[in-house]
């Protein structure tokens, strides 16, 4: 298992700056946002139109001792505003392509949300069976939007080599193992998760147990924490809209990987993975409100590289 780091959050300084820093942690391995919500400034989405400069790229990082964990493009591809969701699907689309030109297998995404009919111009997240309008807009979603574009999508995927790691997220048609396996079961097995445990905390999920129930399900993990808060939680719950930089009243934030569970949890988390045969990459991401970018990404690569290493010595024969 390797370290890495998702890029998007370090827009501000060069992919040559990046590669300084994260080469001391111990970090191997660069996850880069390309499309959706995710834009980064790290890598030309035009790289797809010039193989040379393509493989110029790849040769660049690995002789920096760097691999490209996956790229993003983290969108709403069902959004019922027409020109959002073609602008995801394109950007999808061309994420995906480009993953082919450099011959990175995965690419990371979200599921969507779509409205409540075809005239909406806003998403409906529906995480309730009633009153009955509800259940019924869940099941014209699925069977109207969520099937239909993903049975396509995932063709187009397989057709260029890669897959597809959905991060469980709510506002999002799949926001949980059963949503995700949901999806799989439709459409197959190129369609995997991206976990992120930080998503799963404040639902109230177990991440170890979601980990067991997706198996080989998983094809990318981002490490990120989640603190809940009891004196705001136990009151009002963890359904919280607050912004997030309203700390010190949300029911939970973000963290930096150790400062929202300790080393029980986390030593947990990696034994878990292995277990289920994942051997890939924890890429790091960073959106701890309380920390800086560089001081959280030290200290998060510092706590999981401890892990890594045990993992790792438990194969040896003295250990």
């Amino acid at each position: 298992m390797k370290l890495g780091l998702f890029t998007v959050l370090f827009n501000q300084i060069s992919l040559d700056e990046v590669i300084r820093q994260v080469k001391p942690l111990g970090i191997q391995a660069l996850e880069f946002g390309v499309g959706g919500y995710a834009q980064s400034k790290h890598v030309d989405v035009g790289l797809v139109r010039n193989p040379k400069a393509a493989r110029e790229f790849v040769s660049k990082l690995k002789d920096q001792g760097i691999e490209i964990s996956a790229l993003n493009c983290a969108g709403n591809v069902l959004h019922p505003n027409r020109e959002i969701a073609e602008a995801h699907i394109e950007g999808s689309e061309e994420t995906i392509k480009l993953a082919e030109a450099l011959g990175v297998r995965t690419v990371i995404n979200f599921s969507g949300c779509p409205g409540d009919c075809e005239t909406a111009k806003y998403p409906n997240f529906v995480c309730i069976a009633w009153p009955p309008d509800f259940a019924e807009i869940l099941k014209w979603q699925w069977e109207e939007k969520v099937l239909p574009f993903w049975t396509k999508h995932i063709k187009f995927a397989e057709d260029h080599g890669v897959r597809i790691a959905l991060e469980m997220h709510p506002g999002f048609n799949v926001y949980n193992p059963e949503t995700l396996l949901r999806l799989r079961e439709q459409v197959g097995p190129s369609i995997g998760s991206n976990f992120d445990p930080s998503h799963l905390f404040w639902q109230g999920s177990d991440p170890i147990a979601a980990i067991r129930a997706l198996g080989p399900a998983i094809f990318h993990v981002h490490a990120k924490d989640t603190k809940v808060y009891a004196a705001n939680a136990d009151v009002s719950g963890t359904l919280d809209a607050k912004p997030y930089q309203d700390e010190l009243h949300r029911a939970w934030i973000f963290r930096t990987v150790g400062y929202g569970h300790g080393s029980d949890f986390w030593g947990n988390f990696i034994s878990t993975l292995q277990m289920i045969g994942y051997d890939h990459v924890l890429s790091i991401e960073h959106e701890d409100s309380l920390i800086s970018l560089e001081e959280g990404l030290s200290k998060a690569a510092q706590f999981l590289n401890q892990w890594i290493i045990k993992e790792k010595l438990k194969g040896m024969w003295w250990a």
